[in-house]
């Protein structure tokens, strides 16, 4: 007795929507050696579909989407000369476009990309009190990125040594009169710690 086999034990259809018959074939059109014949057979399959899905067919009896499904359901194998242009592999699976990467190196990473061009636009800026007020935002900030990597302490002068050096020079801060502001963590209570008990 001849077992039946289940549509799970084969492989998975190509366009599921068109039918494992259709895609047997365009298959079998495939291996057809004869070139002309090929043809012949790829234009009767093209005839077929139109009947089957006639949504299929375009304005004044274009057939060029059904041309598309069929080299689809080729996996792109049809070896003819098709009489429109179709869909190719390239056009279906697009590679992405390569991300341009920036060329320059960070001097130091623990501040990052973005203090850099925070520090380069600043420094463009005329002298006044905007100024002064985005320089101590960007100082005390970078003495946060900097505790991050060293837990232990950070020198200011350091602190505002880099920032000359990250503006060429046109922000140059006395760390003897330059001061930044502390910054200490602050141990979070454990949950329910603090909480009185209800009687």
């Amino acid at each position: 007795m001849t077992m039946i086999p289940y549509n799970t034990d084969n492989r998975p259809i190509v366009l599921p929507e068109f039918g494992r018959n259709v895609e047997g074939l365009v298959k079998y059109c495939c291996g057809i050696e004869d070139r002309e014949e090929r043809t012949a057979c790829a234009y009767a399959l093209v005839e077929m579909m139109a009947n089957l899905f006639p949504e299929l067919i375009g304005e004044q009896g274009d057939r060029s989407q059904i041309w598309d499904q069929i080299n689809i359901i080729s996996e792109f194998n049809l070896d003819i000369d098709f009489p429109c242009e179709v869909i190719t592999a390239e056009k279906m699976n697009p590679k992405p476009e390569r991300i341009p990467y920036t060329a320059s190196a960070m001097r130091y990473r623990h501040y990052g990309k973005n203090i850099e061009k925070m520090i380069e636009k600043v420094a463009e800026m005329e002298e006044g009190e905007e100024r002064d007020l985005l320089i101590s935002m960007i100082a005390h900030h970078m003495k946060k990125l900097m505790l991050t990597h060293n837990k232990e302490g950070v020198d200011d002068a350091k602190i505002l040594r880099d920032l000359a050096e990250y503006s060429g020079g046109r922000i140059n801060l006395d760390p003897s009169k330059y001061l930044l502001h502390e910054f200490k963590e602050v141990e979070l209570a454990a949950p329910g710690k603090n909480k009185k008990k209800k009687k």
